[in-house]
Protein backbone atom coordinates (compact mmCIF):
# COMPACT_ATOMS: atom_id res chain seq x y z
CA UNK A 1 0.00 0.00 0.00
CA UNK A 2 2.82 2.41 0.85
CA UNK A 3 4.53 1.58 -2.41
CA UNK A 4 1.34 2.39 -4.36
CA UNK A 5 0.90 5.70 -2.51
CA UNK A 6 4.56 6.59 -3.06
CA UNK A 7 4.26 5.74 -6.77
CA UNK A 8 1.18 7.94 -7.19
CA UNK A 9 2.87 10.86 -5.36
CA UNK A 10 5.95 10.48 -7.54
CA UNK A 11 3.86 10.46 -10.70
CA UNK A 12 1.83 13.51 -9.70
CA UNK A 13 4.59 15.62 -8.22
CA UNK A 14 7.60 14.18 -10.02
CA UNK A 15 6.27 14.83 -13.48
CA UNK A 16 5.86 18.52 -12.69
CA UNK A 17 9.58 18.73 -12.01
CA UNK A 18 10.46 16.67 -15.08
CA UNK A 19 8.60 19.08 -17.37
CA UNK A 20 10.53 22.25 -16.67
CA UNK A 21 9.16 25.53 -17.90
CA UNK A 22 11.09 27.10 -20.72
CA UNK A 23 11.90 30.78 -20.68
CA UNK A 24 13.58 33.36 -22.86
CA UNK A 25 14.19 37.05 -23.19
CA UNK A 26 14.35 39.69 -25.88
CA UNK A 27 15.44 43.32 -26.13
CA UNK A 28 12.43 45.54 -26.88
CA UNK A 29 14.62 48.65 -27.20
CA UNK A 30 16.68 46.99 -29.90
CA UNK A 31 13.59 45.71 -31.71
CA UNK A 32 11.80 49.07 -31.58
CA UNK A 33 14.93 50.80 -32.90
CA UNK A 34 14.77 48.47 -35.93
CA UNK A 35 11.15 49.41 -36.69
CA UNK A 36 11.03 52.30 -39.22
CA UNK A 37 7.52 53.27 -38.10
CA UNK A 38 8.78 53.64 -34.52
CA UNK A 39 11.50 56.08 -35.61
CA UNK A 40 8.88 58.07 -37.55
CA UNK A 41 6.50 58.16 -34.57
CA UNK A 42 9.33 59.13 -32.22
CA UNK A 43 10.35 61.95 -34.59
CA UNK A 44 6.79 63.28 -34.66
CA UNK A 45 6.60 63.14 -30.86
CA UNK A 46 9.93 64.97 -30.55
CA UNK A 47 8.73 67.71 -32.93
CA UNK A 48 5.50 68.22 -31.02
CA UNK A 49 7.34 68.24 -27.72
CA UNK A 50 9.79 70.87 -28.97
CA UNK A 51 6.95 73.06 -30.27
CA UNK A 52 5.05 72.83 -26.98
CA UNK A 53 8.23 73.52 -25.02
CA UNK A 54 8.87 76.59 -27.19
CA UNK A 55 5.34 77.89 -26.45
CA UNK A 56 5.89 77.40 -22.73
CA UNK A 57 9.23 79.23 -22.89
CA UNK A 58 7.56 82.14 -24.72
CA UNK A 59 4.83 82.31 -22.08
CA UNK A 60 7.49 82.24 -19.34
CA UNK A 61 9.37 85.04 -21.13
CA UNK A 62 6.23 87.20 -21.12
CA UNK A 63 5.70 86.59 -17.40
CA UNK A 64 9.34 87.47 -16.71
CA UNK A 65 9.03 90.65 -18.81
CA UNK A 66 5.90 91.70 -16.89
CA UNK A 67 7.71 91.16 -13.60
CA UNK A 68 10.81 93.12 -14.72
CA UNK A 69 8.59 95.98 -15.90
CA UNK A 70 6.77 95.94 -12.57
CA UNK A 71 10.06 96.08 -10.64
CA UNK A 72 11.36 98.95 -12.79
CA UNK A 73 8.18 101.01 -12.41
CA UNK A 74 7.31 100.00 -8.85
CA UNK A 75 8.46 103.28 -7.25
CA UNK A 76 6.22 105.29 -9.59
CA UNK A 77 3.06 103.22 -9.05
CA UNK A 78 0.29 103.75 -6.54
CA UNK A 79 -0.65 100.89 -4.20
CA UNK A 80 -3.72 100.17 -6.31
CA UNK A 81 -1.64 100.03 -9.51
CA UNK A 82 0.91 97.75 -7.80
CA UNK A 83 -1.85 95.35 -6.80
CA UNK A 84 -3.29 95.33 -10.33
CA UNK A 85 0.10 94.56 -11.86
CA UNK A 86 0.87 91.81 -9.33
CA UNK A 87 -2.54 90.24 -9.95
CA UNK A 88 -1.90 90.32 -13.70
CA UNK A 89 1.49 88.64 -13.19
CA UNK A 90 -0.03 85.98 -10.93
CA UNK A 91 -2.80 85.37 -13.45
CA UNK A 92 -0.24 84.83 -16.23
CA UNK A 93 1.78 82.48 -13.99
CA UNK A 94 -1.35 80.42 -13.27
CA UNK A 95 -2.16 80.29 -17.01
CA UNK A 96 1.41 79.11 -17.69
CA UNK A 97 1.23 76.35 -15.06
CA UNK A 98 -2.18 75.21 -16.32
CA UNK A 99 -0.88 75.06 -19.89
CA UNK A 100 2.21 73.10 -18.78
CA UNK A 101 -0.04 70.64 -16.96
CA UNK A 102 -2.41 70.41 -19.95
CA UNK A 103 0.47 69.59 -22.29
CA UNK A 104 3.02 67.66 -20.21
CA UNK A 105 1.02 66.56 -17.16
CA UNK A 106 -0.32 63.06 -16.60
CA UNK A 107 -2.95 62.43 -19.25
CA UNK A 108 -1.84 65.60 -21.05
CA UNK A 109 -1.53 66.20 -24.78
CA UNK A 110 2.02 64.84 -24.89
CA UNK A 111 1.01 61.63 -23.10
CA UNK A 112 -2.05 61.16 -25.33
CA UNK A 113 -0.12 61.77 -28.55
CA UNK A 114 2.63 59.39 -27.47
CA UNK A 115 0.05 56.75 -26.63
CA UNK A 116 -1.71 57.29 -29.97
CA UNK A 117 1.50 56.84 -31.97
CA UNK A 118 3.46 54.30 -29.92
CA UNK A 119 0.78 51.96 -28.54
CA UNK A 120 -0.08 50.36 -31.92
CA UNK A 121 3.62 49.63 -32.44
CA UNK A 122 3.94 48.15 -28.96
CA UNK A 123 0.86 46.00 -29.63
CA UNK A 124 2.46 44.78 -32.85
CA UNK A 125 5.65 43.98 -30.90
CA UNK A 126 3.76 42.13 -28.17
CA UNK A 127 1.87 40.10 -30.77
CA UNK A 128 5.19 39.09 -32.32
CA UNK A 129 6.57 38.16 -28.89
CA UNK A 130 3.46 36.06 -28.26
CA UNK A 131 3.92 34.31 -31.59
CA UNK A 132 7.59 33.57 -30.84
CA UNK A 133 6.70 32.33 -27.35
CA UNK A 134 4.10 29.93 -28.74
CA UNK A 135 6.33 28.69 -31.55
CA UNK A 136 9.20 28.04 -29.14
CA UNK A 137 6.97 26.83 -26.30
CA UNK A 138 8.19 29.50 -23.89
CA UNK A 139 6.29 29.84 -20.63
CA UNK A 140 7.93 33.16 -19.72
CA UNK A 141 9.52 35.87 -21.86
CA UNK A 142 11.44 38.70 -20.19
CA UNK A 143 12.23 42.07 -21.71
CA UNK A 144 15.94 42.76 -21.34
CA UNK A 145 15.57 46.51 -21.87
CA UNK A 146 12.72 46.96 -19.36
CA UNK A 147 13.08 47.76 -15.68
CA UNK A 148 13.70 44.13 -14.88
CA UNK A 149 17.37 43.89 -13.97
CA UNK A 150 19.07 41.01 -15.69
CA UNK A 151 22.56 40.53 -14.28
CA UNK A 152 23.49 37.75 -16.68
CA UNK A 153 21.80 36.45 -19.79
CA UNK A 154 22.75 33.34 -21.68
CA UNK A 155 22.59 34.14 -25.41
CA UNK A 156 20.91 30.80 -26.15
CA UNK A 157 17.81 32.13 -24.37
CA UNK A 158 17.79 35.38 -26.40
CA UNK A 159 14.79 35.45 -28.72
CA UNK A 160 15.25 39.01 -30.00
CA UNK A 161 16.12 37.79 -33.51
CA UNK A 162 12.99 35.63 -33.57
CA UNK A 163 10.87 38.66 -32.62
CA UNK A 164 12.51 40.71 -35.37
CA UNK A 165 11.79 37.90 -37.81
CA UNK A 166 8.15 37.71 -36.66
CA UNK A 167 7.87 41.44 -37.38
CA UNK A 168 9.38 40.99 -40.83
CA UNK A 169 12.51 42.88 -39.78
CA UNK A 170 14.79 39.89 -39.38
CA UNK A 171 18.11 39.70 -41.20
CA UNK A 172 20.01 36.46 -40.57
CA UNK A 173 23.30 38.34 -40.99
CA UNK A 174 22.39 40.96 -38.38
CA UNK A 175 22.60 39.09 -35.06
CA UNK A 176 22.62 41.11 -31.85
CA UNK A 177 25.31 40.64 -29.25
Amino acid sequence: MRFLLASICFCVFGLNFAVAQKFGYFDSGFVLAKMPEYAKAQGEIDQLSAAWQHEIEEMQGKVDALYRTYQAEQVLLTEEMKQERLEEIKKKEVELKEYQKKVFGFGGLFFLKKQELIKPLQDKLFDAVGKVAKENRLAIVFDKSAELVMIYTDPRHDYTDFVLEALGLGDPNDKIK
